[in-house]
C-alpha cells in the first residue's frame, strides 16, 4: 500500500507505517492513503486506489469532503492533538490584546541609540511607557464559542488567570460537559455570550453553516471596546463587517492566526489588529502529536477497517475474531445490507460478525469470516448498487 505524503510530517508519525505493509512516497498518482497538513486538496480528482486521507490537524477545509464521501474515501483529522499549543496562543493573545507589547517592541526596534549613553536611552524609554499602558485580564469576562478540545482548555486556563468565562456550544457532549469547571457559565445562545463578554474566543470548524457566522448582526451585539480572538478558521469571520466595526471603534482589537491582504494592509496603518502567520499549532510537540495520531488512524483503517475521528464516516471498531475481514462503504439506504449478506451467502461465505455503522447518508461495515474470500467475491460486492468501496483487509 502506497502512502503519499504532501507536507512535512514528523518522522515519529511516518515510522508508524510498517514497511511490510506500506511504502512512503512523495509522488504517486494512485496512492492508497494520503497524509497532509495544509496542502490544498479541494480540487482533487479521487484516485482509483485511494481509501483514506489523514489530516495532521483539526481543520479539513482544504479537503473536498463531499467528493471523498461520494467515492467512499474516509477522511480523518486529529482533534485534540494540537489543543495545548493553540490554547497557549489564545492565552498569549488575551494578554497581547490589552497590553500593547507588540507596538512597544516595534518602537524599540526603531529606537535610535547611536551616540547615546545607557542613561539617555533609559530616560527615553521611560518616557515611552505611558504610550503602552494596558489593562489586566484578571476580573474580565471571556466568551468561548465552541467547547471542543481547544475551547474547553482555553476556558479552564482562563479561569486560572482570574477571569470569568461564558460559553456556548450547541453540540456539547455529556462527557465534555462533565469535565468542564462548575464555575463556567453556559448560555443557550451565542448572542447571549457576545453581549456579556469582554473578550470573545472562537473555536469553530469552518463549514457551510459557520462560514461568516461572525457578521454585522453578531458584531453589533459585542460589548463596546471588546476583543475578538480567532484561532479557529479565518472564514468564520465576515471580514468586511469586521473592518467596519474596527473603523467605528466598537471593537477594540482583532487577534487572528489567518492573515489576509486587507488585514495585513491594516496592520501597517492601525493598531487594532494583531496577526500571526498561522502559528497556532506550530510547536514541536504539536506537530509530533498530530503526525502520530494521523498516521496511526490511517494505518489502523487500511489494515483493519477501524475508523476513529473521521469527519465524514462514523466511528467503527471491531475486535479481530476471524481469519479474514471485509470492509465496505456504502450509501445509507434500505436493502444494501441484505444485498451484501445475500452476495456472501451465495458464495458460501459464513459471517462470524457483521458490524454496520451509519452517519447521515453514509454507512460502513466490517465483516469477519473464517472462509477464504477471493477477488471475484470482492468485485461482486463492489457491483452492488449503493456500495462505493469493498475491500479485503486481511
Amino acid at each position: 500500500m502506497k502512502i503519499k505524503i504532501l507536507n512535512n510530517i514528523a518522522k515519529e508519525g511516518l515510522d508508524i507505517f510498517d514497511l511490510n505493509n506500506f511504502q512512503i512516497v512523495n509522488e504517486d498518482p494512485n496512492p492508497s492513503g494520503i497524509v497532509l497538513r495544509s496542502h490544498d486538496l479541494t480540487e482533487l480528482q479521487i484516485p482509483k486506489n485511494l481509501l483514506g486521507i489523514a489530516r495532521a490537524g483539526a481543520g479539513t477545509n482544504n479537503i473536498n469532503i463531499d467528493e471523498c464521501s461520494a467515492h467512499g474515501v474516509v477522511v480523518f483529522n486529529t482533534p485534540g492533538a494540537n489543543a495545548n499549543a493553540v490554547k497557549e496562543m489564545v492565552i498569549c493573545s488575551l494578554i497581547l490584546s490589552r497590553r500593547d507589547l507588540v507596538s512597544g517592541n516595534r518602537n524599540l526596534d526603531s529606537l535610535i541609540i547611536e551616540g547615546k549613553s545607557d542613561q539617555e536611552i533609559s530616560a527615553e524609554i521611560e518616557g515611552m511607557k505611558k504610550m503602552y499602558q494596558g489593562e489586566e485580564v484578571k476580573g474580565k469576562t471571556l466568551g468561548v464559542i465552541g467547547l471542543g478540545a481547544i475551547g474547553s482548555m482555553v476556558a479552564e486556563q482562563s479561569m486560572s488567570l482570574g477571569m470569568k468565562v461564558n460559553a456556548y456550544d450547541p453540540g456539547l457532549t455529556v462527557d465534555t460537559a462533565l469535565r468542564l469547571p462548575s464555575s463556567l457559565k453556559r448560555f443557550e445562545s451565542m448572542e447571549e455570550v457576545l453581549q456579556n463578554s469582554d473578550f470573545i474566543s472562537l473555536h469553530l470548524p469552518l463549514t457551510k453553516t459557520t462560514k461568516g457566522i461572525i457578521n454585522e448582526s453578531k458584531l453589533k451585539l459585542f460589548k463596546k471596546n471588546s476583543v475578538l480572538i480567532n484561532f479557529s478558521r479565518g472564514g468564520v469571520v465576515d471580514e468586511s463587517s469586521l473592518i467596519k466595526f474596527l473603523d467605528n471603534q466598537h471593537l477594540h482589537k482583532y487577534v487572528t492566526d489567518f492573515p489576509t491582504k486587507q488585514l495585513l494592509q491594516r496592520l501597517n496603518t492601525k493598531k487594532d489588529v494583531v496577526i500571526f502567520p498561522h502559528l497556532g499549532a506550530s510547536t514541536k510537540e504539536s506537530e509530533v502529536n498530530c503526525a502520530v495520531m494521523a498516521c496511526s488512524q490511517l494505518s489502523d483503517f487500511i489494515k483493519e477497517g477501524r475508523i476513529l475521528n473521521s469527519v465524514n464516516f462514523p466511528d467503527i471498531v471491531s475486535e479481530k475474531i476471524g481469519k479474514h475481514r471485509l470492509f465496505i462503504t456504502n450509501k445509507n439506504e434500505p436493502g444494501i445490507i441484505s444485498n451484501i449478506a445475500e452476495c456472501l451467502a451465495s458464495n458460501k461465505i459464513n459471517i462470524l460478525e457483521f458490524v454496520n455503522k451509519s452517519r447521515g447518508i453514509l454507512a460502513c461495515n466490517i465483516i469477519d469470516t473464517d472462509d477464504n474470500i477471493d477477488h471475484r467475491i470482492v468485485s461482486e460486492l463492489e457491483k452492488i448498487s449503493g456500495v462505493t468501496i469493498a475491500r479485503l483487509c486481511y
